[in-house]
């Protein structure tokens, strides 16, 4: 029990420091811009059995 209720208190000291390394805000790293039509190359993986390649997923840019 005593185990447990440290380990909440590590969860709850690193909560309170998160984002301080994101000064703007952000989550994810920026976007490139690229649009791609996701359902079909999802549709596609999943035939296949395996992730596209980079020039696979070209194919699937709008």
């Amino acid at each position: 029990m005593i185990v447990a209720e440290r380990k909440q208190k590590t969860i709850l000291d690193r909560f309170d420091k998160f984002g301080e390394a994101m000064p703007d805000g952000r989550l994810t790293a920026p976007s490139d811009g690229k649009v791609y039509r996701l359902r079909e190359a999802i549709l596609l993986s999943k035939q296949l059995g395996r992730p596209l390649s980079q020039d696979e997923m070209k194919k699937f840019e709008v």
